[in-house]
């Protein structure tokens, strides 16, 4: 039997500007999110691609309870999240990326917001309303008319106190080469639509902000953010450098220390 795959969009491989990517949410697993993608940005570069363009999106001010966990100083209590990652990423990488001090969200009239347009969502936000919206974004761009920043794919991290996982969906179809060697798949379902319900099932019903550090912890493991957002980023790294996927995505437990691949279908 052929190995099912799927091949990287090719406008993603060898594109003449960088790719534009909107990355949503600043908080325990997207502050460690956009450190892979400096990562990330600087390899493909050196590899002779175009490299990325990040936007960062997030409305949330850093508090006292953000530090340790995230990654935020104790100086940048006050500023906005999104803000603060963004100046130190550019002041390290010499990159011209941008902050949204707002959420990636329709306004009451039904309007996208300004700049909402990119060829890779990177969603690592803590509730099942925001991925159903950020869902609804994207089958509205994907309907649109622009060549330009289509949406192509979108990668979905998500986590409790121990466990998470990250999906990744195309927007739309992807144009497949002719393989006599594998099985091709053009479409990778919405994580919204695969895993509606059970994302709606493991909704946490206290929501609050957490007051400090030790409350916080209570909610989420100290590195479970950061291991998932490491091997979240190896899969769309092996986008770039491979050109092709046999997994699109995995569970993953921190507690006894097991992560599932989630296989192309």
């Amino acid at each position: 039997m052929k190995t099912n795959v799927h091949f990287t969009d090719s406008d993603l491989i060898n594109p003449t500007n960088p790719i534009l990517v909107n990355l949503i949410g600043a908080g325990g697993t997207g502050s460690k999110v956009l450190t892979a993608l400096m990562e990330m940005n600087h390899s493909l570069i050196e590899l002779g691609h175009a490299g990325l363009q990040i936007r960062l999106w997030d409305d949330d001010v850093i508090t006292n309870a953000n530090l340790g966990r995230q990654r935020f100083a104790e100086c940048e209590i006050g500023l906005y999240k999104s803000v603060a990652l963004i100046n130190r990423a550019n002041r390290f990488s010499g990159t011209n990326w941008k902050a949204e001090t707002v959420k990636l969200e329709k306004d009451r009239l039904d309007k996208l917001p300004e700049n909402a347009g990119a060829s890779i969502y990177i969603s690592c936000v803590d509730s099942v309303k925001a991925r159903f919206e950020i869902a609804d974004i994207l089958k509205i761009l994907n309907n649109g008319k622009a060549y330009s920043n289509r949406p192509r794919y979108w990668l979905d991290f998500g986590n409790s106190q121990h466990t998470g996982q990250v999906v990744l969906s195309t927007i739309g179809t992807i144009q497949q080469p002719n393989s006599e060697r594998f099985e091709t798949v053009a479409s990778l379902p919405l994580v919204t639509d695969e895993f509606g319900e059970l994302l709606k099932q493991s909704e946490e019903q206290d929501d609050t902000p957490s007051c400090s550090l030790a409350e916080a912890l209570e909610k989420q493991d100290l590195f479970i953010n950061s291991s998932l957002a490491q091997i979240g980023c190896s899969l769309l790294w092996n986008l770039f450098r491979y050109g092709m996927t046999q997994y699109r995505g995995f569970f993953h437990n921190l507690k006894d220390f097991r992560t599932h691949p989630i296989k192309v279908a």
